[in-house]
């Protein structure tokens, strides 16, 4: 049963460093050898060598072995644990504990104090500023309960009431009430993923990474008591006027929203073209199967199937991420008229930017109307002014121009000789390589998408270039990490 339990262990290992950093790690597993849950503590006086996270050597060790099954019983010992080493003189005392009886009494003692804290979470002062925070990671173990723990540490400090809720990796835990929603003075959320926000309407939010609770519990919660976050709005207006907790340059703003559009557009792009290559291959090697490869091809193809698709998805999402959902509408509209119009790839990118920015002005001009009439946004005025003002303008101005301008790139692109063909590929390629996802590496991919998206016979030697070049990397990183180990 050991052995089994080391093989997860180990196996645990490989897939990242258990060493959290500050000198502690928490090795952990699940497997049908384990008929109880059990956690092991040990330490070292030296120190080991543990790979950590800090890369400091590591003094504590929390084993933790669970039983498998549905239970969260190894993450749920993990997120109490996590808790209890957010305090340096808990980890202090650990460290110079010298027998099995006093580490026990450390943590009952230790566990005592969290309880009762926890008790008088509950009991909120109608005197004394109230915060409301939402903590979350990634992973949803360590981090999101360090955060909760700091925020709440330095609140009690501060002499500020404070309601804490995680989303960690069982789920939303002391869920925020209505009630505690409405009488906070402000709401911080430190998370690293998605958490729910509706609920937060008309809020002062300040928003931050997971690791600012964990290192600015102080300077997040006077600034969410002060009010210095801007106003959330659940249909995605934001009230700029009380400043933002995080600059983004317009460079970035746009690098975020154009990627928006095509990564949802990828699966697409992926799709399609994998069935219509399988078309062409049964095509050519077994001509008695029409049937298949016309179904093949009708799905996948231009006219009526997957391909179809990409220019109005790209223009979508693109205007969904300036605008959030009342912009997706009119940026496929706009993106399908780029489509059938001739305009193309990017003739669909100004689509989905111009859609983006046509309805956030909209949002500008209706802020002020009446409470009363809010619930007409989303269902009447943002789809009707937003379809007509962009399909307007692509209809009248803009399909015409870049239908030209495409027509023009096109006719260069498939004029190219054999010799400028490959070194155009060849560039793309190391593009594609460089810099293993980041700009390089995003401006030859939409080139070759855009390639793809609007010429005919020359669309599949820069796209293969592409995909050649983005593998370069991932293999020869797996070639390296099997041949070298170490």
């Amino acid at each position: 049963m050991c052995r089994f339990l080391k093989k997860e262990i180990m196996k645990r290992e490989h897939e990242s460093s258990t060493g959290i950093g500050d000198g502690i790690a928490m090795p952990h597993a699940k497997t049908k050898a384990v008929n109880k849950p059990t956690v092991v503590f040990a330490k070292s006086e030296a120190g080991l060598n543990y790979e950590s996270l800090d890369g400091q050597p590591a003094f504590l060790f929390f084993m933790i072995a669970a039983t498998d099954g549905a239970n969260q019983t190894h993450l749920e010992t993990l997120a109490a644990l996590s808790r209890l080493l957010i305090h340096p003189d808990f980890v202090g005392k650990l460290r110079g504990a010298t027998s099995t009886k006093e580490v026990i009494n450390l943590f009952d003692e230790a566990q005592g104090k969290s309880d009762s804290a926890e008790a008088d979470d509950n009991a909120i002062s109608q005197d004394k500023p109230f915060v409301v925070a939402v903590t979350a990671c990634p992973t949803g173990i360590a981090h999101t309960y360090m955060a909760e723990d700091a925020l709440k540490n330095k609140a009690k400090e501060m002499g500020v009431d404070i309601r804490v809720e995680t989303n960690g990796s069982d789920g939303a835990k002391n869920k925020l009430t209505t009630d505690e929603i409405e009488r906070a003075n402000g709401v911080i959320i430190a998370a690293d993923k998605k958490v729910e926000m509706a609920r937060f309407d008309g809020k002062h939010v300040l928003e931050t990474p997971v690791s600012d609770g964990i290192r600015k519990p102080e300077e997040l919660i006077n600034k969410a008591i002060a009010k210095e976050a801007p106003v959330y709005y659940s249909s995605g207006e934001k009230d700029s006027s009380n400043g933002s907790s995080q600059k983004v340059s317009i460079g970035s703003r746009i690098y975020k929203d154009l990627m928006n559009g095509i990564s949802h557009m990828l699966p697409f792009v992926v799709g399609g073209g994998i069935l219509l290559a399988f078309s062409f291959l049964l095509e050519q090697y077994f001509p008695s199967a029409k049937t298949f490869t016309d179904m093949l091809g009708a799905i996948s193809g231009g006219e009526t199937g997957a391909f179809l698709f990409l220019i109005p998805i790209l223009a979508g999402f693109i205007a969904m991420s300036i605008a959030d959902r009342p912009g997706l509408m009119p940026g496929m509209v706009g993106g399908l008229l780029a489509a059938t119009s001739g305009a193309g790839f990017l003739g669909g990118l100004l689509a989905g930017f111009l859609a983006g920015y046509v309805v956030l002005g909209l949002k500008i001009v209706f802020s002020k109307m009446p409470k009363t009439l809010e619930g007409l946004k989303p269902i009447l005025i943002y789809p009707v002014l937003g379809l007509l003002i962009t399909g307007g303008l692509m209809y009248f101005i803009f399909d015409p121009i870049f239908a030209t301008i495409n027509e023009f790139l096109v006719d260069q692109l498939q004029s190219l000789g054999t010799t400028n063909a490959v070194i155009l590929g060849t560039v793309l390629g190391g593009m594609m390589a460089i810099d293993m996802g980041g700009p390089f590496n995003k401006a030859a991919y939409t080139f070759a998408i855009g390639v793809f998206t609007t010429t005919g016979n020359t669309d599949g030697a820069f796209m293969a270039a592409v995909m050649a070049g983005g593998m370069v990397p991932p293999l020869a990183i797996a070639i390296a990490t099997t041949i070298f180990k170490k």
